[in-house]
C-alpha cells in the first residue's frame, strides 16, 4: 500500500485549463494525482503531459454529478490507498439564460453541475479526510458566487448554493482537521474555453486582463499549505486590471 500522499481534481478538461493546471502543480509537488472529467481525449492529454513532467497521475472518465460515477471515481481512489492531502471540486458549467426564456432542464443542469456535484463529491472526500483528520478541500466559485447578474441567474443561484455548502462545510469539519475552502474566481480564466467561446473579449481584455491557470494553481497550493492557526475559508482572485 502507497502512503506517498494523493490529490482528487474533479472538473479536468483541455491542458490548457484550471482542472489540468491544478493537477500538474499538485504532481510536481509530488503528490499522485486522479483527474475526474466526461472527456477521455482530454484526460488522456493532460495525463500524458503530467508524466512527461516525470508526475504521477489516474485519469478516471466520469460525469461528477452522476452518483454511480462518483462512486466508482472513489473507488479507484481508494484502490490505490493513498492518503488524500487536496481534493478539488472544479466543475463549472455557465452559459447565458434570459430568466424568462430558461427553461426547467436548463436551470437543473446548471444546479447539477455546479451544486449537486459537489455535494456528492464532498460526502466521498470529507469520509475520507474524517479518518484521516487532515486534507484540504477546494471549491471553485465565480464572481456570480457572490452577485447574480442576467442573463446568468440561473447559474448565480447555483453557484451560491455552491457557496453555501461550503461554508457549511467548512463549520461542521473544521474542528476535525479539514480545510474547506472557497475560491471566488473574478474574471475570466485564460484558457481553451474562454479562447474559443468569446475570442473577442479575450482579445479586449489582453493578457493582463485575464487569470492564468497556473497562478490560480499557485494559490491553491499556497492556502492548502497554511498552519491551522490561521486558515482561509474564502479568497478573491482577479487580475490586477480587473475592476470590482
Amino acid at each position: 500500500m502507497s502512503q506517498v500522499g494523493a490529490a482528487i481534481v474533479a472538473g479536468v478538461g483541455p491542458v490548457r485549463g484550471l482542472g489540468a493546471a491544478l493537477a500538474i502543480c499538485f504532481a510536481e509537488k509530488g503528490l499522485h494525482v486522479f483527474i475526474a472529467g466526461r472527456s477521455g481525449d482530454k484526460l488522456k492529454e493532460v495525463a500524458q503531459h503530467i508524466e512527461q513532467r516525470g508526475g504521477s497521475v489516474t485519469p478516471v472518465v466520469a460525469d461528477i454529478t452522476v452518483d454511480e460515477d462518483m462512486r466508482r471515481l472513489f473507488e479507484v481512489v481508494r484502490s490505490r490507498g493513498d492518503p488524500i492531502d487536496i481534493a478539488v471540486y472544479n466543475v463549472d458549467s455557465n452559459f447565458p439564460a434570459p430568466f424568462l426564456e430558461t427553461d426547467t432542464k436548463t436551470f437543473a443542469v446548471l444546479w447539477r453541475q455546479n451544486c449537486l456535484g459537489a455535494f456528492l463529491f464532498a460526502k466521498q472526500t470529507i469520509g475520507i479526510m474524517q479518518a484521516q483528520q487532515h486534507g484540504t478541500l477546494f471549491f471553485t466559485g465565480a464572481t456570480a458566487s457572490l452577485r447574480a447578474s442576467p442573463p446568468f441567474t440561473a447559474f448565480a443561484s447555483a453557484k451560491a448554493a455552491l457557496r453555501a455548502l461550503a461554508q457549511g462545510l467548512a463549520r461542521e469539519f473544521s474542528p476535525q482537521g479539514i480545510h474547506v475552502v472557497h475560491t471566488i474566481i473574478d474574471g475570466v480564466i485564460d484558457g481553451d474555453r474562454a479562447r474559443s467561446q468569446f475570442p473577442q473579449y479575450v482579445k479586449a481584455k489582453g493578457e493582463a486582463g485575464l487569470l492564468q491557470p497556473d497562478a490560480i494553481a499557485q494559490t491553491y497550493w499556497a492556502i492548502h499549505q497554511q498552519p491551522p492557526s490561521a486558515w482561509t475559508h474564502e479568497l478573491d482572485l482577479r487580475p490586477y486590471k480587473e475592476p470590482f
